[in-house]
């Protein structure tokens, strides 16, 4: 079993700031924390939080998890990314996501399909970008530099700031297996979401699939599996569950459309076909609280750890064998250091 590393999570804004993140963020750098995580969805955005809390920390790598790729061009993200690990002296990762049909037509105004090959191509363009070798010309399916047709007067272009790091790490986000696949093979780190210990070899297989289609022998030993891991203890197991159950429910049912609903595959390939199913037929009846109530003590217990300290502590060892190297954790500054305690001992 490696290392584990620790990771915080600062999570997604809500009506405002979420409350104590900056006091969070220190402490989790004063306490050795490897990484601080920002998110985005259709509210607030992952890059300026980053900087203004990140510009108060010395440290801690800077993270976001994830960055939609619909949100900016390819350019637009790799000038961000070489701002960024300027400011932090090398600290950035960078985080990527497709996000879903509903955010990314709905609210990018962008076309969906085909979130793979678009992937592949926008990782390339960042790759060249931070290369400097020459000009950036791109022409794929998604993506043109310099763009063909209206005024006809684009050229290829360089950076005219040389990044500190012309190979600033790409994690991504992924759940499919094609998805968990591609990130091994053109990557530097996987960010899982709803991660559960019993599906490790699945996961392991994917990603060898990926470090055999990179290429890299080298590959595997240098892979970061960063996945978000949510911890409640408390005395009363079903009580902790239930602090889980509305999260699970809004995934499963409600994040995408019948059919189209990634997550809800996620618990699917799990075993969980049917309460998935329930689930979303009740989310999607505005029936939210119905549909968490719904989702079994089991479920909530496969892809999180809620309850009793001991039991928190005898159940990490199944995750702690897995392929994840760093855990991400959230909750206020004071939560901290009993998550430490649990995971590192």
């Amino acid at each position: 079993m490696a290392d584990i590393k620790l990771g915080y999570n600062t999570g997604y804004w809500s009506a405002g700031p979420p409350a104590g993140a900056l006091e969070a963020v220190l402490e989790a750098e004063k306490m050795g924390f490897n990484s601080i995580w920002t998110a985005e969805a259709y509210g607030s955005d992952a890059l300026t939080p980053l900087s203004w809390w990140g510009g108060q920390t010395e440290s801690v790598k800077l993270g976001t998890a994830i960055m939609q790729m619909a949100a900016r061009s390819p350019a637009a993200t790799a000038m961000a990314a070489i701002t960024l690990d300027h400011l932090s002296k090398g600290r950035f990762i960078c985080g990527l996501g497709a996000s879903g049909p509903q955010v990314v037509e709905g609210w990018y105004g962008e076309e969906y399909p085909r979130p793979l090959a678009r992937t592949r191509e926008y990782v390339e363009i960042l790759r060249k970008i931070w290369a400097r070798d020459e000009p950036v010309e791109f022409h794929g399916d998604f993506f043109n530099m310099p763009v063909n047709g209206g005024a006809n007067l684009g050229k290829a272009l360089k950076s005219t700031v040389h990044p500190l790091r012309n190979d600033i790490p790409i994690y991504l986000a992924a759940e499919g297996p094609k998805n968990v696949a591609l990130s091994a093979e053109i990557a530097d780190g996987w960010l899982p979401l709803f991660f559960s210990p019993k599906e490790d070899g699945w996961y392991r297989e994917q990603l060898d699939k990926g470090f055999a289609a990179s290429g890299d022998p080298n590959k595997k030993d240098n892979f970061e599996v960063t996945a978000t891991v949510m911890i409640v203890p408390g005395d009363n197991v079903q009580e902790c569950a239930d602090m889980i159950r509305p999260f699970l429910a809004l995934y499963a049912g409600g994040m995408g459309a019948k059919g189209a609903n990634f997550h809800y595959e996620v618990f699917e390939r799990m075993g969980y076909g049917d309460v998935a199913d329930k689930v979303q037929n009740l989310y999607l009846e505005g029936k939210k609280a119905e549909a968490a109530a719904s989702i079994p003590i089991e479920m909530v217990e496969d892809v999180a750890l809620v309850g009793p300290a001991g039991k928190i502590k005898e159940e990490l060892g199944k995750w702690q064998d897995t392929c994840i190297t760093e855990f991400l954790v959230s909750g206020p500054a004071m939560a901290l250091p009993m998550y430490a305690e649990l995971i590192l001992g």
